[in-house]
């Protein structure tokens, strides 16, 4: 747990790459805020990032 008491953001975490960073993240202790412009998606993933035992907010977001 190297991150353990840490949050990380992550935009455009609903797929791909930001969702492989979200959740490699959040197997290393970090809580985990995710956005992206779909709040469909990002609440699969912070539900993902949960079901690993770490707090995970989800807001959708559009960041131009």
């Amino acid at each position: 747990m190297k991150l353990a008491g840490r949050v990380a953001l992550i935009t455009g975490g609903g797929r791909g790459i930001g969702r492989a960073a979200a959740l490699a993240l959040a197997e290393e202790g970090a809580g985990i805020a995710v956005s992206t412009r779909t709040g469909t998606e990002i609440e699969v993933v912070a539900g993902e990032v949960r079901a690993r035992g770490r707090r995970a907010v989800a807001r959708p977001c559009d960041v131009p």
